[in-house]
C-alpha cells in the first residue's frame, strides 16, 4: 500500500518533506487522498524509487478536471525533474482535451490510448487504472481493459518524444531505469485511494 488510507505516511512535497495532510493542501477525506478545486497541496511524491512494477490506483474527478499521476519521475541531466505521466482528464469538459495524446490514459504528450478500448465512469465516480512495467514495455489500463502498450527505445516511441515537449530532454525521456510516483497538483479537484505497487 503506497496510501493507508488514514495518514500521508511515504509521501513527500517538492522539497522531500514528509507530507501533512492539512486543509488548504492535500487532505484526507473519507479514506481518499483529497486535493479540492485550487487547492494550493503541490505535487506529491513516494518516498522511494521503483524499477519494475505492477501500480494501481483509484482516481475521482469532478467536470473538468486536468490531473495525472507520473512514474519513474526522475532528475534528468538535462531537463530537470520529470516523470511519465498516465493522463488523468475529463476527456469532455477539460481544458487539454484537444490532441489525442493528451486524453485519459495517454502517454501524456507522447503517445495516445486506444479509444474504442476505453470504458471510463464519468467525473464523480471511481475509476481504476493500472501501469505495467517491465523492462522496456509499459502498458496502460483503465478500468481493467489495456488502452495503451509501447516499448521504451522503439522507433513509435522515439518518434513520440521528439514531438512532444520533452524533445531536448537528456538522456531520451522516459528511458530511466527506476523512479518515483508523483500525484500532480494541477488544480485539483481530484481524489486517490488504493493506491499500490508491487515490485515485479
Amino acid at each position: 500500500m503506497l496510501f493507508d488510507g488514514t495518514t500521508a505516511k511515504g509521501w513527500t512535497n517538492s522539497e522531500g518533506q514528509p507530507l501533512t495532510a492539512a486543509p488548504g493542501g492535500w487532505e484526507i477525506i473519507n479514506g481518499a487522498l483529497t486535493l479540492k478545486k485550487d487547492a494550493k497541496g503541490g505535487d506529491i511524491f513516494t518516498t522511494e524509487e521503483y524499477e519494475n512494477f505492477e501500480f494501481v490506483a483509484d482516481f475521482n474527478i469532478e467536470p473538468g478536471t486536468n490531473t495525472g499521476i507520473k512514474y519513474l519521475f526522475h532528475k534528468y541531466d538535462k531537463g530537470g525533474n520529470l516523470g511519465c505521466e498516465f493522463q488523468i482528464i475529463d476527456d469532455v469538459l477539460g481544458e487539454d482535451n484537444k490532441l489525442a495524446d493528451h486524453l485519459l490514459g495517454s502517454f501524456y504528450d507522447v503517445l495516445p490510448p486506444v479509444e474504442a478500448n476505453k470504458r471510463v465512469n464519468p467525473p464523480g465516480q471511481w475509476n481504476t487504472i493500472r501501469v505495467l512495467v517491465k523492462g522496456n514495455n509499459v502498458q496502460h489500463f483503465v478500468n481493467g481493459k489495456k488502452v495503451l502498450e509501447y516499448t521504451r527505445g522503439s522507433e513509435a516511441f522515439l518518434a513520440g518524444v521528439t514531438d512532444s515537449k520533452f524533445n531536448k530532454v537528456e538522456p531520451t525521456f522516459g528511458t530511466v531505469e527506476k523512479g518515483r510516483f508523483m500525484l500532480q497538483d494541477h488544480h485539483g479537484p481530484v481524489k486517490f485511494k488504493n493506491i499500490k505497487v508491487r515490485a515485479l
